[in-house]
């Protein structure tokens, strides 16, 4: 790691008159991974979108200058229903063949699926070609919403090696949104806990029970993955 890719500072976003945001102050270094827990509602989503730059905002987002960054969304479920291939799909962002293949190649694809059509993809399949369309550009950082939505668990632990061999094959830096708590030990540098505010903020080892109960609102169980 080399230093701060994002530093963020009395972040305050508001949406019809709504305080969506309070006050967020956080960082991420390069290549470190940042998980974003929360109940619903709670602005992942929207903090997502300030950091694009998508959401009018009060505070202040600083990015490493020139740095690139590819977003993964939830889902795309009208894209499901289109009758266009993954192929087309990689050209709507302006892929050249070349990118394409190599991207196919780090998603663990066989170029075979180009010519399937979107809809015909499995759950996995169509996940690990969003992330490919996230790479497309070679960012430096991506942003995940909740990348395991609607996918098993056989297959979440799989997605998430997944990602940690991407990042560590492209020194990427990650920001994930997830409900998945018993992934954080194993895959983050830090966490943020947010509820429109930081609930909790560092190492995942600071990471307690007290911390989760407060945040949901409830009792909650959550157990460690163990280091392979």
């Amino acid at each position: 790691m080399s230093g701060t890719i994002l530093k963020v500072k009395n972040l305050n976003v508001e949406l019809d008159g709504e305080k969506v945001l309070e006050n967020l102050s956080f960082e991420v270094k390069e290549g470190e991974v940042l998980t974003i827990l929360g109940p619903n509602g709670a602005g992942k989503t929207t903090l997502l979108k300030a950091l694009l730059g998508l959401l009018p905002y009060k505070g202040k987002i600083k990015w490493r200058e020139k740095v690139k960054i590819g977003y993964v969304p939830q889902r795309l479920p009208f894209i499901k229903d289109v009758p266009m291939s993954v192929e087309e799909f990689f050209k709507l962002k302006g892929a050249s063949e070349k990118e394409t293949r190599e991207i196919l190649k780090s998603t663990g694809l066989n170029e075979e699926i180009l010519k399937k059509k979107i809809g015909d993809l499995s759950s996995g399949q169509f996940q690990r070609i969003l992330v490919g369309w996230g790479l497309i550009g070679n960012p430096q950082v991506l942003l995940f919403d909740e990348p395991l939505a609607g996918i098993d668990i056989g297959g979440q632990e799989s997605i998430y090696k997944f990602l940690e061999k991407l990042r560590e094959e492209r020194n990427l830096t990650i920001l994930l949104v997830t409900h998945d708590l018993s992934i954080v030990y194993k895959f983050t540098a830090n966490c943020l806990c947010l509820n429109k505010k930081v609930l909790c903020y560092g190492k995942p080892e600071k990471l307690t029970t007290e911390h989760l109960t407060k945040l949901y609102r409830g009792e909650i169980k959550f157990y460690r993955h163990e280091h392979d």
